[in-house]
């Protein structure tokens, strides 16, 4: 079995054929670094003119000093110029598998199950793809072509260390060595998994932040503050809480590492004084003495250069593993023999369902027929089971146990995109697009000509939300200070479902959120919507479920009773006490309390 690449081998993979930009850039990049060090051979060369000369100066070469000096700029100018054909190459690749891992990535999000996406919010989705995909993309344009460079260099500082005097390059390169030695131990499997930490709770934080946003209004009437969405809050002391102790985790070898690094010195100075008395050529000497003290600040900053690249290293493989990690959830299985369902009749049939996490069964044996044409409505205890029940229909989940059938043929061996067709959602919370009504209407069927998208419209009641907008039906959601109220987005939503003209409807808590004028509309607008289709209920308004054909009591992922309306009262259990709180709340208005005194 092949085992999947992981770390910078995976990221490159997804470079597809701009992989080869990654290469050029690594080549010039390294070719670059020994043009950039050739500069320091011509400051060698200049010195060695000089003391040729000394004392007297008047013996000295001015066209050989010139010559080393163009030389240098010469090899600094090649140097820059390559190394800026590097960058170009690498961010070229850097931009196209930024794009690579994005398309990828959403192309797979497309084939998940619906479930996926309530259990994964769109701060976590966000973070996961667009900021991930944009530290690789940081990684790859400049950190690949500096740590080529960066190898090269070091190769070439180890030449040209020895090459003029080993003894002085021994002694430059030990801080450099211990030096290292501490970057290594500071970038261990220890600093990794901060790093898969520090994501999570930047991940969770990036979530906690939408969410908090999106409740800001909630906060403004309350008069509250950040403290009183206590996950948001804790979210950032969580993440707080491991970024500081990761910085501070670093204090001591940090400081350890910038003294020995900066320290050559120490070392370098007394041993020049020594090597000088022993010198049998003080000139000779001198001159390799003074390239020493030129060069190792650069060697310096080498090593330094080789840290940070080691950390965005960390970041970039921490980032392709979570990439990875959206890329492994597994897509909606398709069947292997696809049928096609015979009518529009549900079938459930010893159904059992667990989410994933939990050990108590949202439904445990549930069964229950929906014939063609006619309503079944479920109602009955929050957290009962009503909401699963209906999201295991269109397979937002695959059921653990029994089986979920539409015209006989079971939802499993039905082909995704022929399921969808036979389904149209009305939820409580609509979502709608920063666009036209008209698209937003016609997201439900592409290719529907105006004149159908203006009749589902009207059939969904939005004749008053089309008169007030500025442009009718081409009037975009969203801009310009034109929003929607929640009833008003609601018949925008049924107008879709309307237009999309599915043989099967579900429709889950619709009203919830409707003031009493949009609710009536909504509810005559009901009445367009499931004329002769087949209609799957959830509802706590029991008011709305009076006239369905049958009624299912779920509590605890069981159904406890069933029955039209009349019946249910009769029996007096579940339903009937449910019924009495509605009646209650129904008939609930605040007011003040006035005593009468006789």
């Amino acid at each position: 079995m092949h085992k999947q690449k992981t770390g910078i081998p995976r990221l490159l993979e997804f470079a597809g054929k701009y992989k080869a930009l990654v290469v050029t850039a690594c080549v010039l990049s390294g070719i670059s670094s020994v043009f950039m060090l050739l500069p320091f051979v011509c400051i060698w060369l200049c010195v060695r003119e000089v003391l040729r000369a000394a004392p007297d100066m008047s013996a000295l070469n001015g066209g050989s000093l010139a010559m080393y000096g163009w030389w240098a700029v010469a090899a600094f100018a090649v140097g820059f110029v390559l190394y800026f054909a590097a960058l170009m190459c690498s961010h070229l690749a850097a931009f196209h598998t930024a794009r690579n891992m994005k398309s990828q990535a959403l192309r797979h999000l497309v084939t998940l199950p619906l479930g996926f996406f309530s259990l994964n919010s769109s701060g976590k989705l966000r973070k996961i793809i667009d900021e991930n995909s944009g530290q690789t993309e940081t990684f790859l344009a400049h950190q690949i072509p500096d740590l080529s460079g960066t190898v090269v260099t070091a190769v070439t500082m180890l030449v040209l260390l020895f090459i003029f005097d080993w003894r002085l390059g021994l002694i430059c390169l030990i801080p450099m060595a211990a030096g290292f030695v501490i970057q290594m131990k500071m970038m261990t499997g220890e600093s990794m998994d901060f790093m898969k930490v520090y994501q999570d709770s930047l991940e969770e934080m990036n979530n906690e932040a939408v969410e908090y946003v999106r409740g800001v209004p909630v906060v403004k009437v309350f008069q509250q503050t950040v403290y009183s969405f206590k996950s948001f809050y804790s979210s950032i002391m969580k993440y707080k809480k491991y970024v500081s102790a990761y910085a501070l985790s670093f204090k001591k070898a940090m400081s350890a590492f910038t003294t020995i690094l900066n320290g050559t010195f120490f070392l370098l100075i007394p041993a020049g004084f020594l090597f000088a008395v022993y010198a049998p050529d003080i000139r000779l000497f001198l001159q390799n003495y003074i390239f020493y003290l030129l060069f190792t600040p650069a060697c310096s900053a080498m090593i330094n250069k080789i840290m940070y690249m080691a950390s965005y290293k960390m970041i970039a493989e921490e980032s392709v593993r979570r990439i990875d990690s959206l890329l492994q959830e597994k897509p909606l299985p398709k069947p292997d023999v696809p049928k096609m369902p015979s009518g529009s009749q549900i079938e459930f049939s010893h159904v059992s369902f667990t989410y994933s996490g939990s050990e108590i069964p949202a439904l445990n044996d549930v069964s229950f027929t929906v014939p063609a044409g006619s309503t079944v409505a479920l109602v009955g205890p929050s957290g009962g089971g009503k909401t699963t029940a209906a999201s295991l229909l269109p397979r937002f989940w695959d059921v653990n146990a029994g089986s979920v059938k539409i015209g006989g043929a079971d939802v499993r061996d039905i082909e995704p995109d022929v399921l969808m067709k036979q389904i149209a959602f009305v939820f409580q919370d609509s979502r709608l697009f920063k666009d036209t009504v008209f698209n937003n209407i016609r997201a439900a069927k592409p290719n529907a000509a105006a004149a159908e998208v203006e009749r589902a419209a009207r059939a969904a009641q939005c004749g008053d939300i089309l008169e007030k907008l500025p442009q009718g039906l081409q009037t975009v959601i969203g801009t310009r200070g034109i929003y929607l109220s929640g009833g008003e987005q609601q018949r925008i939503a049924l107008a879709r479902a309307i237009l999309k003209d599915a043989p099967i409807i579900v429709l889950d808590e619709a009203t919830a959120f409707a003031d009493p004028e949009n609710e009536h509309k909504i509810q005559v607008a009901f009445e367009k919507l499931t004329k002769g289709k087949t209609v799957l209920m959830i509802a706590h308004r029991l008011s709305t479920v009076k006239n369905a054909d049958e009624i299912l009591v779920l509590s605890n992922g069981t159904i406890e009773e069933k029955g039209r309306h009349e019946e249910l009262l009769k029996n007096d259990g579940i339903y009937a006490s449910l019924w009495r709180d509605y009646q209650s709340s129904v008939s609930w208005s605040v007011g003040k309390e006035v005593s009468y005194v006789s």
